[in-house]
């Protein structure tokens, strides 16, 4: 263990990790009420202004794949989104004067149509974790999005992609079963694991093995034997796009019947009971909490036997998400100075814009591409389209050479956005200091404090140095 952080750096961190700023005035107050008060008021439940003042975007069926498709769906009458991707593959380019394929205008309007909806997703959620009053909902959501991670890119369905961040936050702080019972029919995750569709005759393995890999289990807890077994137990759901957003559908003559043997239990599974049972084993329970401590606690260092014992013990036969997080906040690892995690992009982001007070929905759309779509995809996580299964990657990944010019851009674009009246009408003495109170920084370092006294005398340029520092893009 090292040093133990005071009051004030205690639940800076805590503001921090379960949202993404620390707001001066919120940290004054939370060091008068104390940690413990402070993170009753974090983790309870209560109507969220901000939020609910940012409702979802209605995302509309998106327009046939191709020609081909659209020739089928006038004949058959009409067909419901994603349904032209299995009936209809993309016909072969003609050749054109020029001699080079000649570009299907109707799939051009598809592609388009789906980069709108994904830039609209994205563009609303950073939107509403930026307006968030209580923001632990939304850092909860993406905890649990990085966990169960599925990406619009193959999914290919905007609102298939909001009904699971929906469901992620409705259930991402009761009982895992109820969410991991949610999440196995979940119709964008049934896409990105090729679940749709699995059969007796042909299951597919993805969703069986994920599941125990990366959502339930562990890697070491499970065998080939319990992939294949927990595969057959998930055949028979298929997706009814007729309807929007998708519905899951169980086709009892497409699943495999009989008994199934998965990880040391035998039964006539079926996807909810097969999810029961692996919740309920204790390799799950500390699986979860491990996750968890690694995204809120340390990257670095995994939960000690008794803490661990601690945590599992708090989640409990009920499962209880919200009882683990705050058994892991109380953790003294949790207050340990030396346990320091690095931001994602997507932390860094959204923390910066809450501390200068910049709202996404309030850009015009030029702006937002510059602002947030080129820096999030510069930085490598755009939500809604994690690099794979296993999500996106954590610690020192994040801050390479590329990204370091990445955030100075974003600095230099977010300063002319903001309204910086405090920092203007702060003499040049002042305004480091002004600048770590709002960024929710401790302490500068020398060599930082050095940089932004030098440029301190321009408040645009001290700005986007602070939103650059290396105190800046950790979660102390």
């Amino acid at each position: 263990m090292g040093r133990t952080l005071d009051t004030r750096a205690h639940v800076t961190r805590l503001l921090q990790r379960a949202g993404f700023d620390a707001d001066p005035g919120a940290v004054d107050e939370a060091e008068r009420a104390g940690f413990e008060a402070t993170l009753d008021r974090v983790l309870e439940s209560a109507t969220d202004k901000g939020a609910g003042a940012t409702p979802p975007p209605e995302l509309g069926p998106l327009p046939p794949r191709n020609s081909k498709a659209k020739e089928g769906k006038a004949k058959k009458g009409g067909r419901a989104e994603g349904q032209q991707d299995e009936a209809s593959p993309a016909p072969t380019p003609t050749p054109s004067a020029s001699g080079k394929p000649e570009k299907d205008p109707v799939r051009m309007a598809y592609r388009q149509a789906l980069k709108e909806q994904r830039e609209r997703l994205a563009d609303w959620w950073l939107d509403r974790m930026v307006a968030a009053e209580r923001p632990w909902a939304e850092k909860r959501t993406l905890l649990w999005h990085n966990h169960w991670a599925t990406s619009i890119q193959k999914v290919k369905s905007g609102a298939a992609m909001l009904q699971q961040n929906e469901t992620l936050r409705r259930l991402g702080g009761g009982d895992f079963r109820t969410l991991a019972r949610a999440m196995v029919v979940d119709p964008a995750l049934m896409v990105w694991l090729d679940a749709d569709g699995s059969s007796a005759k042909a299951p597919n393995e993805n969703l069986g093995r994920e599941l125990m890999e990366l959502f339930v289990l562990g890697v070491g807890n499970y065998t080939e034997s319990d992939v294949r077994q927990a595969a057959a137990a998930l055949t028979g759901w298929t997706l009814d796009r007729h309807e929007q957003p998708w519905k899951p559908r169980f086709r009892p003559r497409r699943h495999a019947q009989g008994p199934q043997t998965v990880v040391g239990a035998k039964a006539d599974f079926t996807a909810a009971t097969l999810v029961d049972h692996l919740v309920s084993l204790p390799a799950s329970h500390a699986h979860v909490a491990g996750r968890m401590w690694g995204a809120l606690v340390s990257h670095e260092n995994a939960p000690s036997k008794e803490a661990l014992a601690r945590l599992t013990s708090a989640y409990g036969p009920k499962r209880d998400s919200t009882a683990l997080f705050r058994a892991m906040f109380r953790e003294a690892a949790f207050a340990d100075a030396d346990n320091v995690l690095v931001k994602q992009p997507v932390e860094y982001v959204v923390g910066s814009l809450r501390a200068l007070g910049v709202r996404p929905a309030k850009l015009d759309e030029k702006a937002r591409r510059q602002l947030l779509g080129r820096t999030l995809a510069g930085l490598g996580q755009v939500p809604f389209a994690p690099d794979s299964v296993g999500g996106w990657p954590a610690g020192a990944a994040w801050l390479t050479t590329s990204a370091a010019q990445v955030r100075l851009q974003f600095a230099q674009q977010l300063v002319r956005k903001a309204d910086l009246g405090d920092v203007e009408d702060a003499s040049a003495a002042e305004r480091p200091d002004l600048l770590a109170r709002k960024l929710g920084v401790g302490a500068w370092g020398d060599a930082t404090r050095g940089v932004l006294r030098d440029a301190a005398k321009d408040p645009r340029a001290v700005t986007s140095a602070a939103l650059i520092a290396p105190e800046h893009l950790v979660l102390r």
